[in-house]
Order: C-alpha cells, then sequence, then structure tokens
C-alpha cells in the first residue's frame, strides 16, 4: 500500500494528492498520514506550492466525506430502524437507541463532525449519522471543512518541515490509529454481547411509560 501510495505521489502533481485523500475516506486502508505527509515533502522538494497541496488534499478528503452523508442521508433513519429491528445484534443499536443518538446528533452534531474529523480511525465514517440525522448539507461543510483542513494542513506541513524523515509522522499517529480501532472493535464486541441485555431493558422502560401514561 505506501509503496503504491508513493509511486502515485511521486508523479508530483496536486491531483494525485486530491485522488489519494479522497480514496482515504472512501477506503480507510488508504492511510492520510502517510499520503499527506509524503505531499508535504514532495511540494517542498520539488517547490511546488503548500498551499495548493493542502487545498487539493483537502477537496480530495472532503469530496468523500460528502460521499459518506449522502450515503447516510440515503438510508435514513427509518430504514435504519427497520434494518435494526431484524439485525439489530450485529449492528450492535436497537430502534430506541437509534432515535436517542439522533436526539444526541441533533443537539452535539456539529461539534461531533468537527472532532471526529480529527480523529484517526473515526473521521471517515463521521459523515454518515450527520446524514442519517438531516443534518443540513451547509452546516455538515462548515464543520467537517474546518475539521478536514485541520486535520490534511497539520500533516502536510509536517511532511514540508520533516523532509525525507515524512514516515516519522505515521510512526507517530498509527499508536494512537490502532488504540482507537482496538477500542472500536472491543466496544462492538460488547454491544453484541450484551444485545438482548438491552433489548429487556428498553422493553421495560416502554412498558413502564406506557403504564404511567
Amino acid at each position: 500500500m505506501t509503496g503504491w501510495i508513493t509511486s502515485l505521489m511521486e508523479q508530483g502533481s496536486y491531483a494525485a494528492a486530491a485522488f489519494l485523500m479522497f480514496f482515504e475516506n472512501v477506503f480507510p486502508p488508504v492511510p492520510s498520514e502517510i499520503v499527506m505527509p509524503l505531499a508535504g515533502f514532495i511540494a517542498n522538494r520539488d517547490g511546488m506550492s503548500l498551499i495548493l497541496m493542502i487545498a487539493a488534499g483537502s477537496i480530495g478528503s472532503l469530496a468523500g466525506a460528502v460521499l459518506w452523508y449522502y450515503l447516510g442521508a440515503w438510508i435514513g433513519l427509518e430504514r435504519l430502524k427497520t434494518f435494526a429491528r431484524k439485525y439489530g445484534r450485529w449492528l450492535t443499536l436497537t430502534p430506541g437507541e437509534i432515535d436517542a443518538a439522533d436526539a444526541w446528533f441533533d443537539k452535539h452534531g456539529g461539534k461531533a463532525v468537527f472532532i471526529g474529523r480529527l480523529v484517526p480511525g473515526v473521521r471517515t465514517f463521521i459523515s454518515v449519522p450527520a446524514g442519517l440525522s438531516g443534518m443540513p448539507l451547509g452546516k455538515f461543510m462548515v464543520y467537517t471543512t474546518a475539521g478536514t483542513v485541520i486535520w490534511t494542513a497539520f500533516l502536510t506541513i509536517a511532511g514540508w518541515f520533516l523532509g525525507r524523515n515524512y514516515e516519522a509522522v505515521s510512526g507517530w499517529l498509527a499508536p494512537v490509529s490502532n488504540v482507537v480501532i482496538v477500542l472500536l472493535v472491543g466496544w462492538y464486541l460488547y454491544r453484541v454481547a450484551t444485545f438482548r441485555r438491552t433489548v429487556r431493558k428498553e422493553d421495560a422502560k416502554r412498558d413502564n411509560s406506557s403504564k404511567a401514561g
């Protein structure tokens, strides 16, 4: 993977940075932690514009984020809740939890999108709940652009100054990415194991609310 990224970026084009960052958002195993530091190094070596390289990477990344946003909007809450009723254990969400998550995202969605775009392992998929919750596209673009540009600029500038040692950026961030992924996998397995208990609690709460009404 690293060899393919290097070969493509060595062509020294802004388009390559945009394409790879788009691909990184669609296919997460392509790491932005390699792409943009390498882009910064090449820009410095070949006398290219640092600003344009950051802009190219950001545009590609935003295109991928918008793709995921529209995927979430296409799925929609009702379709997701129908799926949860049938396959909730593997989705690890009940229809009630989806409603609660939607209400939370309506309240905190902007901050979630902004911070999510800065977190390895999360940044790729944070656009999906934004689309699911019906966050206005304009609001989504403001927050996702802010997070994307900060992340892309940080990686590109690091590569610019580190020169041929640009891979050190990946060395610093890879452990963080691995920890995040391990935590997400652990959370998922826990949710699968305790799903029936969650459903029972949700049913009991709904029954109590019906009796109170």
